[in-house]
């Protein structure tokens, strides 16, 4: 035992002393010029690694005992590998050339993978590319992998629990519904998104959660960019029993040229992406004792397709004179069936007896279409290095129309017909702007920006409803449900904002001042009505740069959610067999004042953000229902009081080891609202906490292979009147890329479910003291696409280096 103690002491001892050391330096130099070389990596295989100097001089130290060879190598050249020579405790292996590589004679390609997410002064950008999941569908499907963003099972999209946002198209402001703007544009033709969650005074103040500036793929480096991708989707696993099969496919390409004073990028695309879909619902409501009750069950599944295409280009005319313009135009699609079988019969409330059931088939149909365009044209002047002034124009209009059928026939014999109407309705946008900025640059770290912008927004809404004449091929104008709306903005707005630095102080402080008209006018029963506002809306932003990996930012803005066309019209406008949708001439628009604390951290394989928030909301529009009826709700928009939110924003992107990457994200927060509605007539007053999560691991594997699984999850939430499910949505994709990174194949399967039926339904419920009404929506799970796409380009950074004699011989 002793020297068995003796020995381990020793072995001890042995491991304390320092391992003997062997040095060896050299100079790194090219073989033609003999110049020597600046960063030349010099690596053991034991694990040590130094940088050659500017010399080329290099000095390493290896364990004294290891006799491997040193690999020496550098960017654009042949590497080489050296024995070691016997000796001691210093090796000087004098000069080594390098030779050139001969496939970089004329130029080298410097490839880096883009972070997925990078910080701004005033907003974070993610790079769409890693988002495979979303690769052959539209922008709606990239930005659902936000963190702050959810989009629930009606295609609805949420940023920070607000549907409303601002979406610019490569800094062009658009009017429509977002969800509208993002269906047209293919998830393959977008380069970045920046979110904007505190802009500053210089933008719209449209659009109270902030802004989703889209950018799109463009030649960028001078050369040439072709980009196009097909899918095609498998047969459905399992379509409800709907009455057509859905169809999904669709193709894109894009195309950028870049050249001298020139810069080209244009682009098509068409999709097809059907889903069949299935509902559950029950409504009731109470008058005079008598409980009426709706239950309903059937098909609700959508044909879907779109269409366009985009052009961009931009001129230098000279270092003074810069020219650019955009036109885009696109066609989207899409036919709703919802075609139920209702089981009605009342029930006298206070004797419980049920009497006068009828049950009938309702076939409804409904069906939207809109021909957008979008185009702008700009021109910058720079005066000197110090002042410049930008001028645009941008007009944009979109062709919104839409039939809606209700056939309501006797079951099971549904040859004869009880009811049959048509609401065919029109609601056209024309939008155009003009605006000025001008810039002058105070100094080294100021500069003062100014502008003025006036805007004109004309929606002019027809919404007819005829009734079928049973017995007779004819039609009858019902003048109840039957009305037309216009709407008229004009906005001027003037701002101005500084911008600075302070060492490590970033700082942006704006104000902006709107004076703004809103014209209503009316077919029927309404006199004219002009609402005038005059709003402030101040904005400031800070970032403080804490250590070289982290920073500290702060804000405050006000913002504005206006009002539309459907949310003014004082008339009942009837869409279904069970409620009517009908809004409020004198509603007001949102005004949100937000207050914002972030804090980012770079981290050595990644980064991390974490956004602390709270939103003061005044006249909150909210949906709300009451009873029209016994059979039917009437759906009003309404202001309510005050609303206020608070929540945390974060996002983790991390590489945990070299094949496997982890993006992780979500916001939480509480949503409050205490108000009246109906004319101060009912009080309201909810409270809820809401969260959303949104992750993606991206596995990397040999061969150019990448295997992602995506989950996309928000919470239940509470509403004004009611209250909504979760919803839930994985994905996984499956990617082959060829080794000239040319080609790439791709499986997708979407909505996973697995027949667990958790996935892709979601239940929506109101309720009030004489209504209540629930529906499970139930969409498609388990669809699976097939993809491939096509990469032609010349958009790296090239770097010229000295041609090698020695390797023009070999070769």
């Amino acid at each position: 035992m002793i020297k068995f103690l003796s020995l381990l002491f020793s072995f001890a001892f042995w491991l304390q002393l320092p391992a003997q050391q062997l040095t060896v330096t050299g100079t790194i130099a090219d073989s033609a010029t003999q110049a020597p070389l600046e960063a030349a990596s010099v690596t053991a295989q034991t694990g040590q690694s130094v940088l050659s100097g500017k010399n080329g001089v290099f000095s390493i130290s290896i364990p004294a005992t290891d006799r491997k060879p040193l690999f020496i190598s550098y960017t654009g050249y042949r590497s080489r590998s050296l024995e070691l020579p016997s000796a001691s405790s210093m090796i000087d292996l004098g000069t080594i050339y390098l030779q050139s590589n001969a496939v970089s004679l004329e130029a080298i390609v410097v490839q880096g993978k883009k972070p997925p997410v990078s910080f701004k002064v005033d907003r974070q950008v993610y790079n769409a590319g890693q988002f495979a999941n979303a690769s052959s569908g539209t922008g709606v499907d990239v930005i659902r992998n936000l963190p702050a963003i959810s989009v629930n099972a009606l295609g609805e999209i949420s940023f920070r629990g607000s549907s409303s946002f601002l979406v610019l198209i490569n800094g062009k402001p658009t009017q429509g519904d977002p969800a509208t703007v993002l269906s047209q544009l293919p998830a393959a033709a977008i380069e970045n998104i920046e979110v904007i969650t505190s802009p500053s005074a210089a933008y719209d103040a449209d659009g109270k959660a902030g802004i989703l500036n889209i950018i799109t793929k463009t030649g960028i480096e001078d050369g040439w960019m072709v980009q196009s991708n097909v899918m095609y989707g498998l047969p459905p696993v399992n379509d409800f029993d709907n009455a057509h099969h859905p169809q999904r496919f669709g193709a894109d390409i894009s195309a950028g040229y870049r050249k001298n004073k020139w810069d080209i990028s244009g682009g098509l695309n068409y999709l097809r992406n059907d889903i069949s879909g299935y509902r559950e619902g029950n409504v009731y409501t109470i008058r005079d004792g008598v409980k009426t009750v709706l239950p309903s069950t059937g098909e609700r599944s959508y044909k879907r397709y779109n269409y366009g295409g985009r052009l961009a280009a931009s001129y230098q005319a000279n270092p003074r004179n810069f020219i650019s313009a955009g036109f885009y135009i696109g066609k989207k699609f899409q036919l709703r069936e919802a075609d139920l079988i209702y089981h009605n019969y009342r029930q006298r409330v206070q004797t419980g007896e049920v009497f006068a059931p009828f049950t009938y088939y309702n076939a409804n149909t409904q069906e939207k279409e809109g021909l957008f365009s979008l185009a702008n044209l700009d021109y910058t002047h720079q005066f000197s290095k110090a002042s410049s002034i930008a001028l645009g124009a941008l007009y944009e209009h979109a062709g919104l129309s839409g039939n809606t059928y209700n056939r309501n026939l006797y079951y099971p014999n549904t040859s004869d017909t009880i009811q049959f109407t048509h609401n065919p309705n029109r609601n056209p946008l024309n939008a155009f702007r003009i605006k000025a900025d001008y810039t002058q640059k105070l100094g080294t770290q100021l500069t003062l920006q100014g502008g003025y912008q006036f805007r004109y927004d004309l929606q002019d809404g027809n919404f007819t409803y005829y009734t079928k004449i049973l017995g007779t091929p004819d039609y009858a104008t019902d003048p109840e449900f039957t009305s037309q709306v216009k709407t008229i903005n004009r906005i001027h707005a003037g701002y101005v904002q500084l911008n600075g630095q302070a060492r490590k102080l970033n700082y942006n402080l704006g104000a902006r001042l709107e004076y703004s008209e809103r014209d209503l006018s009316f077919s029927k029963g309404e006199d004219e009505q002009q609402l005038t506002l005059n709003n402030f809306f101040p904005s400031a932003q800070f970032r403080y740069a804490l250590t070289d990996l982290s920073t500290l930012r702060a804000g405050y803005n006000r913002r504005i959610k206006r009002t539309n066309n459907y949310e003014l019209n004082p008339f009942p406008e009837r869409e279904h067999s069970e409620t009517l949708e009908q809004g409020d001439p004198h509603l007001l628009p949102e005004l949100t004042g937000t207050y914002e604390l972030g804090w980012e951290r770079k981290l050595g394989g990644g980064s991390f953000f974490l956004t602390l928030y709270h939103q003061r909301i005044q006249n909150p529009i909210q949906r709300v229902n009451k009873v029209y009826n016994d059979s039917i709700l009437n759906r009003v928009f309404t202001n309510a009081g005050m609303a206020f939110q608070t929540g945390v924003e974060t996002n983790l992107n991390m590489n945990l080891t070299p094949w496997w990457q982890c993006v992780l994200g979500g916001n939480v927060y509480k949503y409050k609202i205490d108000g009246e509605i109906f004319n101060g007539t009912l009080p309201v007053s909810n409270s809820s906490w809401v969260y959303t999560i949104n992750s993606s691991q991206n596995f990397t594997l040999p061969s150019n292979w990448l295997l992602q699984l995506s989950v996309n999850y928000l919470s239940e939430r509470v509403t004004a009147q009611g209250e909504d499910s979760r919803f839930l949505t994985p994905h996984f994709t499956v990617k082959k890329t060829t080794k000239d990174k040319r080609w790439y194949f791709q499986l997708q399967w979407l909505n996973i479910d697995a027949g667990m039926k958790e996935s892709n339904r979601q239940r929506i419920t109101t309720y009030g003291a004489n209504f209540y009404t629930t529906t499970n929506y139930i969409y498609e799970p388990d669809q699976f696409q097939l993809s491939m796409g096509f990469n032609l380009s010349r958009r790296n950074r090239k770097i010229q280096l000295p041609q090698s004699e020695m390797g023009e011989k070999e070769f």
